[in-house]
C-alpha cells in the first residue's frame, strides 16, 4: 500500500533528501563535515531570517524549547507563557521543571492571543525575563500575531521567546525585523526532514541573559555550543546524516524562495478548507495557519476512528484531536513536501471514509472543492 503523511509532523520527505540522507557517513571531526556545517548554518539564517547565531542540536523541537528555558532563566525568574494549546502549555510545564516562575495567559484552544492581553500582563509583572509564545499553535491550526507581539515586547527587559517548530517554513516569520529573540524549530515539518533535529536561534539581547542564567544545563548549554559554532563544528558528536540532508533540504527551499513557499501553502491551505467545507464540516480555528487545517467532524462521527480508517485501510495519515479535543476534530497538514495531488489523494480518501462510516457525503465534492482553488491559484 501506498502511504501518504498529511500529519503536522512528522512530514514527506523529498526525494534529494532522502538520498542526501543515505550517503556514506563521515566524521564530524574533519574538515569535510566543518564545510557542510557552515553552509547549513548560512542556509539557516536564510530561513530563520535572521542574521543571528541558530544553535543545532540532536533533539526533538521540544529539546530546543528546553534549550530556551535552561539559557535564559534563572531559578526564580519569572516567564509569561501564552497557553492557547497543547503546545502553549508545555512552555509552562518546562519553566515550572525549572524552578520558573510560569504566568499563564489562557487562550480559549482554537483562538490567537490577543497581543494587547500580553501587554497588560506585561505591565502588571514588570520583572519578567521572557514571554514564551507560539507562532501556530499544532494542536488547533491557530496562527499568533508574533509581529504585534514583538513590537510590544521589543521595547521592555522581556525577551521573547517564539514556538515556531511546526509553522518555520510554512508561514511567516522575520525574526530579526519582529524582534524575536529566540525562535525554536523542529526538523520534522516545514523543514522537510525526518525527525531528530532542533534549532534555535540566539539574539544580543538573549544573549545578556544567556550570560546571567543560573538554571542547570549540560548538554544544551549555549555558551559552550556559541564556541564551537564560531568554528562550525558543534560540542558533542551531530546527528551527522541529518545535518548532510538538512544541507539538501535548505537547497530546496533557497531555490523555491520564502516568498514563493508561502505562497503554495496558502494555497494548499485554501484548497483544504474548500474541500472540508463543501463536505459540510465546520472548520475549528478561528484564525487559520498555512501549516494545517482542523475541523469539526459530522455529528456522530468519531474522528479517531475517522483517522484509523483513512490510515489502515487506505494508507492516508491525518491527525485526531488531542486533549478535550480527542474525537471531535480532524487536522490535515499541509505543510513542507505535501504536494496539492497529495491532498487531491487525502480529501478522496476523506470521502471515501466518511461514506463507509455511515455519513450521507456526495462523493466529489470536496475533490472538486478543491481541485477549483488550485485551478486557480497562478
Amino acid at each position: 500500500m501506498k502511504k501518504y503523511l498529511l500529519t503536522p509532523g512528522p512530514t514527506p520527505l523529498p526525494p534529494e533528501v532522502r538520498k542526501a540522507a543515505a550517503r556514506p557517513i563521515v566524521h564530524h571531526r574533519t574538515p569535510q563535515f566543518k564545510e557542510i556545517f557552515a553552509e547549513v548554518n548560512q542556509g539557516l539564517k536564510y530561513l530563520f531570517q535572521t542574521k543571528n547565531d541558530v544553535f543545532t542540536f540532536a533533539a526533538s523541537g521540544t529539546g530546543a524549547m528546553e534549550a530556551a528555558v535552561v539559557n535564559l532563566l534563572s531559578p526564580g525568574d519569572k516567564a509569561i507563557a501564552v497557553c492557547g494549546g497543547k503546545f502553549g502549555e508545555r512552555w509552562v510545564e518546562i519553566c515550572e521543571s525549572f524552578g520558573v516562575e510560569a504566568v499563564k495567559i489562557d487562550v480559549e484552544w482554537g483562538k490567537a492571543v490577543e497581543p494587547a492581553e500580553i501587554k497588560d500582563v506585561l505591565s502588571k509583572h514588570k520583572d519578567t525575563k521572557a514571554v514564551f509564545t507560539t507562532l501556530c499553535e499544532t494542536s488547533t491550526g491557530a496562527v499568533c500575531d508574533i509581529k504585534a507581539i514583538g513590537q510590544i515586547i521589543k521595547p521592555t527587559p522581556a525577551v521573547l521567546v517564539v514556538d515556531a517548530i511546526s509553522a518555520l517554513g510554512a508561514e511567516d516569520l522575520k525574526t530579526d525585523d519582529w524582534g524575536v529573540d529566540c525562535a525554536v524549530v523542529g526538523s520534522q515539518k516545514g523543514m522537510m526532514l525526518p525527525p531528530g533535529l532542533s534549532f534555535i536561534s540566539v539574539s544580543p539581547k538573549a544573549y545578556k541573559l544567556i550570560e546571567e542564567s543560573k538554571l542547570p544545563k549540560y548538554y544544551f548549554e549555549l555558551k559552550k555550543a556559541k564556541k564551537s559554532l564560531d568554528k562550525s563544528d558543534t560540542v558533542y558528536t551531530p546527528a551527522i546524516s541529518l545535518i548532510v540532508a538538512l544541507g539538501e533540504a535548505l537547497k530546496l527551499i533557497k531555490k523555491e524562495g520564502l516568498e514563493n513557499i508561502f505562497k503554495r501553502h496558502k494555497m494548499m491551505a485554501s484548497a483544504t478548507r474548500d474541500a472540508l467545507r463543501a463536505l459540510g464540516f465546520r472548520l475549528f480555528s478561528g484564525t487559520f495557519c498555512n501549516v494545517l487545517t482542523s475541523a469539526y467532524v459530522p455529528e456522530g462521527i468519531d474522528s479517531t476512528k475517522l483517522v484509523k480508517l483513512m490510515r489502515d485501510k487506505y494508507g492516508v495519515s491525518v491527525a485526531s484531536g488531542q486533549a478535550q479535543l480527542k474525537g471531535k476534530i480532524i487536522r490535515i497538514a499541509h505543510l513542507g513536501y505535501i504536494q496539492p495531488a497529495d491532498i487531491i489523494k487525502g480529501i478522496s480518501v476523506l470521502e471515501q471514509a466518511l461514506a463507509e462510516l455511515g455519513c450521507k457525503v456526495e462523493s466529489g465534492k470536496g475533490v472538486a472543492a478543491a481541485k477549483k482553488v488550485f485551478q486557480s491559484t497562478k
